[in-house]
């Protein structure tokens, strides 16, 4: 537990430096770029796909007898546009990870590394392969997950139970993969991974509360649709902040992890 709330401690402190406040600025301006193209060729096609689709197979007479046995009855009229907007959500999580994973965690590295852990070799167990690999694979897992629960989400507090889980295992994948990657060679990130799965778990679940925030922008009924675009883009935002600090988090306790493996190898050699 203490080395948990001393990593938190020192990655809150970390964020309040203006390097970490500035990082999510590249990314973000990136982002807005792609999605504000994606916007504009897929949202409306995406929304008449689903509109065709729910009058073909009858499914607004379902839907509106479920909305209105939950008491959500006035999510009718809005339900497709709702509806699609939930379905790129999962994308815009992906953007902010790639772009996080790719421009910010080697800034995030050097940061942490060269002012707390000077004394560590790197080891260059990881690269930018296999970064981008973890991160594909465990947000396929993710998405489909998210996909196949998405309905559930109408349900009254189901979105914050589900998506700080979900949030919780795709971090402890790929931010644990990215916090090791210089420094720790391929057996000595595995033996973390491993020892710590519970800690670094938790860690993830915790900031995977703070990466349910964005989703709640989308449970603002008529005004999530009139407004989307603005909240699209305050939503990729607040992934790429959440995503910054959850990757200081892990990295001071990876970190951490690491100099204390080294330590009790080296004893053991000595002896």
């Amino acid at each position: 537990m203490i080395p948990l709330i001393s990593s938190f401690a020192r990655a809150l402190w970390s964020q309040m430096h203006i390097r970490m406040l500035l990082l999510t600025i590249f990314p973000f301006i990136i982002a807005l770029a792609l999605w504000g193209i994606a916007l504009w060729l897929i949202l409306q096609p995406l929304i008449d796909m689903l509109q065709s689709m729910f009058a073909d197979y009858a499914l607004f007479r379902a839907t509106s007898d479920l909305l209105e046995s939950t008491g959500l009855g006035a999510l009718k009229a809005i339900l497709v546009p709702l509806l699609a907007m939930w379905m790129l959500l999962p994308l815009m999580i992906m953007t902010a990870l790639v772009l996080v994973g790719v421009m910010a965690m080697p800034t995030i590295t050097r940061h942490v590394g060269s002012r707390h852990y000077p004394q560590l070799e790197p080891r260059h167990g990881g690269s930018l392969a296999g970064s981008l690999w973890i991160a594909s694979a465990s947000f396929a897992v993710f998405a489909v997950v998210w996909l196949l629960t998405l309905p559930l989400n109408f349900i009254p507090l189901f979105a914050l139970i589900v998506q700080p889980l979900l949030w919780g295992w795709l971090a402890s994948r790929v931010m644990a993969y990215d916090a090791l990657a210089h420094y720790a060679d391929a057996n000595e990130r595995l033996a973390i991974l491993r020892t710590h799965r519970w800690p670094l778990l938790a860690i993830g679940v915790a900031t995977g509360s703070l990466g349910a925030i964005p989703g709640l922008l989308w449970l603002g009924g008529v005004a999530s649709v009139i407004f989307f675009p603005i909240l699209a883009g305050l939503a990729i935002w607040l992934y790429l902040l959440v995503f910054v600090f959850s990757g200081l988090w892990f990295q001071h306790y990876c970190l951490e992890a690491l100099a204390r493996l080294r330590k009790t190898q080296t004893l053991i050699d000595v002896n």
